[in-house]
């Protein structure tokens, strides 16, 4: 209550309330806090709790599938194979989803091992979905509890040192990502985000009109992030700790959106409002105020 106080007071002395309207509440893999990462159960839990935009890593298949996993490989801290058994740090390089074809991939459990790093995090035995599948589920609960059409932030999971061995290169990665988009017909809805601007590059060449984000961890500063891109990203998403209330001010100057990773604590929250961000994300999507809903 205290945060939706603040942010309507901070919007109404301005007189934004379009800015409202639009602030993004985003659940950092779903609700990666309450819920198995990049899974539909974690996409359907943050829908419940409000959020405007899904957020969410891609990775690829042997087969060209568009899958959700935040790592190109089975990460042992929670994945299982499909006899139950756990993975071990030695054994998951060997796992590298672009080596095994989707139907395999399906096939670990990414839900039932405890995490320790998320003590909050509901367990079940559930899989790495498709991209395809968490869109026509996501759209298909929107309309089934007459929620907002949700939007969609789409991480390619790419490195140049990953190329072709953890994943296809980037001009193959964007293509199969955006026929994915385009055959769902979710254009308007989706932003493109990495930390790799070769991605957006491409993004930005075949699909204009889609929009961006350049995400950054340690980077010296905005000039020289945005200096990496040949054009101005529609979001400049950096690590929560170095948003500064001149970073916030100079980015609105160029028309550019800014919105943190990854935000867990309702202090940080509040902080962050302050300094008029235009969205959050989040591991945990109960941070945000109820919607009414």
């Amino acid at each position: 209550m205290k945060f939706l106080v603040l942010l309507l007071a901070l919007l109404s002395a301005s007189g934004a309330s379009a800015q409202l309207a639009s602030f993004d509440r985003q659940g950092h893999r779903g609700c990666r806090g309450l819920m198995p990462e990049n899974t539909i159960p974690a996409m359907r839990k943050a829908q419940e709790l409000g959020v405007t935009t899904l957020e969410m890593d891609l990775c690829i298949s042997q087969d060209k599938q568009v899958l959700l996993s935040h790592d190109p490989v089975m990460n042992a801290d929670f994945v299982l194979r499909p006899d139950g058994l756990p993975i071990t740090k030695a054994e998951e390089k060997q796992l590298r989803l672009y080596a095994l074809p989707y139907a395999e991939i399906r096939r670990y459990d990414v839900g039932s091992k405890p995490y320790a790093k998320f003590p909050r995090q509901q367990k079940l035995r559930t899989y790495k979905p498709l991209l395809s599948e968490v869109i026509d589920s996501a759209e298909a609960y929107a309309r089934l509890k007459k929620l907002p059409a949700p939007r969609y932030n789409l991480e390619t999971k790419t490195t140049p040192a990953g190329d072709d061995v953890l994943h296809p290169a980037p001009e193959e990665f964007v293509q199969l990502l955006l026929a994915v988009v385009r055959a769902k017909g979710i254009e308007s809805r989706v932003t493109i985000q990495s930390f790799d601007p070769r991605t957006l590059e491409v993004v930005h060449r075949l699909s204009p009109a889609l929009a961006t984000a350049l995400l950054v961890e340690n980077q010296p500063d905005l000039a020289s992030n945005l200096a990496r891109l040949s054009f101005r990203p529609t979001i400049y998403s950096p690590a929560y700790r170095l948003v500064t209330a001149e970073l916030v001010a100079e980015c609105h100057r160029q028309h550019i959106r800014v919105v943190p990773w990854t935000v867990n604590s309702a202090d940080a929250i509040e902080r962050l409002v302050q300094l008029r961000v235009d969205g959050i994300i989040t591991d945990y999507p109960d941070l945000f105020p109820a919607t009414g809903r």
